[in-house]
């Protein structure tokens, strides 16, 4: 028997512990989706300290954040991988702008909404070629990785075990229809008069 987290023969994990690869064991959904938030952080980061706004190393560690997010993933935790590229957008461009030091102070609020909304409206076609990506991959482990293992004890055949099971089903609705049976005549019995 083989519990969770432990190698089965032949070095494969269990398929609900996997990552995209049979012998590398999947990340927790919380790490896969701090991987792809940390890497897209720091492309926004040093694409707003080099050229002011968002650019091929925002575009490169966003798109390798998320795939290899939903890539390492364990396949029972995909959903928080498939749906985090547009929030990361969301979230992650608008706290590294303010938190790269613009607007400034002395801004009104047309200026700051500018300065906040630009990156994003910049990084919406990005954000919606790598939302495909992800969910294509996502979908295609969903798929590929079904477990297909089964309740059976190990050398017993499934259609024997189905045949079984289905002799003991229709024996017990037997059983069942002649003890309904029985308790009806007892309760008939009992309320009916002695006959002398």
């Amino acid at each position: 028997m083989t519990e969770r987290g432990e190698r089965r023969a032949g070095g494969r994990w269990p398929m609900a512990d996997r990552s995209v690869l049979a012998t590398v064991l999947g990340v927790p959904p919380v790490a896969a989706v701090g991987i792809g938030a940390a890497l897209t952080a720091l492309g926004v980061f040093v694409d707003l300290a080099r050229i002011g706004s968002l650019g091929v190393v925002f575009t490169i560690c966003y798109i390798a954040g998320c795939v290899l997010a939903v890539a390492w993933v364990r396949r029972n935790g995909l959903f928080g991988p498939m749906v985090q590229p547009p929030l990361l957008v969301a979230v992650a461009v608008p706290v590294v702008v303010l938190l790269a030091g613009s607007p400034k102070p002395g801004a009104g609020v047309t200026q700051r909404l500018l300065v906040i909304g630009a990156p994003l409206v910049n990084a919406f076609p990005i954000m919606a070629w790598t939302t495909g990506i992800v969910v294509a991959i996502g979908v295609v482990r969903l798929i590929v990785q079904r477990p297909l293992d089964s309740p059976n004890t190990p050398g017993e055949p499934v259609n024997a075990r189905r045949g079984s099971a289905a002799g003991r089903g229709a024996a017990g609705k037997g059983a069942a229809r002649s003890g309904r049976g029985a308790a009806r005549g007892a309760v008939r019995t009992s309320e009916s008069p002695p006959r002398s």
